[in-house]
C-alpha cells in the first residue's frame, strides 16, 4: 500500500515538470524572458526587402527583354545569367547541364559566349561578394559590348627632365 501513495504522489509532480517543459518549449514565456540577439529582422524589414529584391527582378528582366533575338526572354535571361555564373566559379560540369536546358529552351549560345567573355574582362570580383557577381553578370548580359570598368589609378608617368 506504501507504494501505491507514493506512486499516486510521484505522478502529479512528474505531470507538472512535464506542463512547464511543454511550455518553456513552446514559447509561452514572458516577452522579457526571450532574447533576440539581433539575429532576426523585424516582419516589416524583411517584407521591404523582399519586395525590393522583387521589382529590382522585375526591372531587370524588363531590361534585357529589350534584346535581339531570343536571347532577352525571360528562361534565356535567368539560365544564360545561372551559367555565367557558374562558369566564373569554376563549375563546369553543373554549368554544362544547365547549358542543356539552354539550348533547349532555344536560347543563342553566341549571345552567353559574348556575356562570359565581357565577364572575364572586367576582371576579379572578391569571392565573398555574391551581389557584385549577380549585378557584373547582369550587366555583361544586358550590354556585352560594355569596356572593362577603368583601373583604380593609373600610376603616374615620371616627369621628362
Amino acid at each position: 500500500m506504501t507504494n501505491f501513495i507514493m506512486v499516486c504522489s510521484v505522478r502529479p509532480l512528474a505531470a507538472l515538470l512535464a506542463g512547464g517543459f511543454l511550455l518553456a518549449a513552446v514559447g509561452v514565456l514572458p516577452a522579457g524572458a526571450q532574447s533576440n540577439n539581433g539575429e532576426q529582422k523585424p516582419a516589416d524589414q524583411q517584407a521591404a526587402e523582399q519586395q525590393e529584391a522583387q521589382r529590382r527582378s522585375v526591372e531587370e528582366f524588363a531590361e534585357a527583354a529589350k534584346l535581339p533575338g531570343n536571347a532577352g526572354l525571360p528562361e534565356c535571361v535567368w539560365s544564360g545569367r545561372r551559367i555565367a555564373m557558374l562558369l566564373w566559379r569554376d563549375d563546369i560540369d553543373t554549368a554544362r547541364r544547365h547549358m542543356e536546358l539552354y539550348e533547349r529552351f532555344g536560347c543563342p549560345m553566341e549571345h552567353l559566349k559574348i556575356a562570359f567573355r565581357c565577364l572575364v574582362r572586367q576582371g576579379n570580383i572578391d569571392a565573398k561578394s555574391q551581389e557584385k557577381l549577380t549585378g557584373r553578370v547582369h550587366a555583361c548580359w544586358v550590354n556585352p559590348d560594355a569596356p572593362p570598368p577603368a583601373t583604380a589609378s593609373a600610376p603616374a608617368a615620371a616627369p621628362a627632365q
